[in-house]
């Protein structure tokens, strides 16, 4: 790669033409490089994942500022020009492969942030996938679809509260969100734009280990909004529950029997039994799975 090009002008000497299937929106704009770069607050010592580098303007400013950057790009045409452009720097470990489906875990040294111009349609499962897998990073910092972003961190009750919003807030804290015009990408996205930034929440909440299960029973309860919050979950015990925890034969009690057990769950809880799952706020999710696990629900 030619040195001293401005973005744009690499993304025209480079003559790789954005994949819209992949969700390509490459960054082109330095002074939000610059924002990354503060947001971020790099340090020499950092271990950072990046995931769909893309043409390496973030990469490069990453390899500038930090001791190891692990990129996870799966279009084959960009990862052989990083190759090329960085391979021989300290520190640049690429890894050819699709990030939904790549083993996180294996990544050494482990990542302690994640900073990154993330496709906007793999956004939220990597988002969730990093909480669980990536028990080392301690910081996020993201460009994402604005309506993405709203969600991580959307108020029980409102539109975009769900799921992703409830286990985001139990994981961790929003340090700073920043709206960002379409004009910063080639090709200009259709959508509005946000650089988000997170840490992850000390003392409180629970840890990596246990994410699976608690995710389990948020997402069973936010399958159906409308639904009663004990419906939702008695109708997902199959899935969200081992039959074998509550001494039953396979196939789990009956819809009844499960109603009944929970709605005592939740009068421990200290919730109706009529509550829907959009007004519960994120602690009053996690009481209730502690309250789960205190009685071996979980096996």
């Amino acid at each position: 790669m030619a040195p001293n090009l401005t973005p744009l002008e690499r993304l025209r000497w480079s003559g790789i033409a954005p994949d819209r299937g992949l969700g390509q929106n490459f960054l082109i704009d330095s002074n939000i490089l610059d924002v990354i770069e503060r947001t971020a607050a790099l340090a020499a010592g950092d271990v950072v994942l990046e995931v769909g580098p893309g043409l390496g303007v973030l990469t490069e400013r990453l390899l500038d500022r930090c001791g190891v950057v692990h990129c996870i790009e799966m279009d084959r045409r960009l990862s052989g020009m990083l190759e090329d452009e960085f391979g021989a720097r300290p520190g640049f470990n690429l890894h050819l492969g699709d990030a939904v489906r790549f083993d996180l875990e294996s990544l050494r040294p482990p990542p302690v942030k994640f900073v990154a111009n993330l496709p906007y349609n793999v956004a939220a499962p990597l988002v969730m996938r990093s909480f669980a897998e990536l028990p080392s990073l301690h910081l996020w910092c993201l460009m994402l679809q604005k309506e993405i972003a709203e969600r991580l961190f959307s108020a029980p009750g409102s539109a975009n509260y769900g799921g992703v919003s409830v286990m985001t807030q139990l994981m961790a804290e929003k340090v700073s969100a920043r709206p960002v015009p379409p004009t910063v990408f080639y090709p200009r996205p259709r959508v509005n734009s946000s650089l988000l930034a997170f840490q992850r929440r000390q003392g409180g909440g629970y840890t990596a280990a246990n994410f699976p299960r608690v995710k389990a029973v948020v997402y069973a309860a936010f399958a159906h909004r409308r639904k009663k919050l004990v419906n939702s979950l008695a109708e997902a015990w199959p899935d969200v529950l081992p039959a074998e925890s509550l001494g039953e034969s396979p196939g789990g009690r009956s819809i009844a029997g499960r109603k009944r057990l929970l709605e005592a769950l939740l009068a421990e809880a200290g919730l109706g039994i009529g509550v829907r799952p959009q007004e519960l706020a994120p602690p009053q999710f996690e009481k209730l799975v502690r309250i789960m696990d205190k009685n071996d629900l979980f096996g």
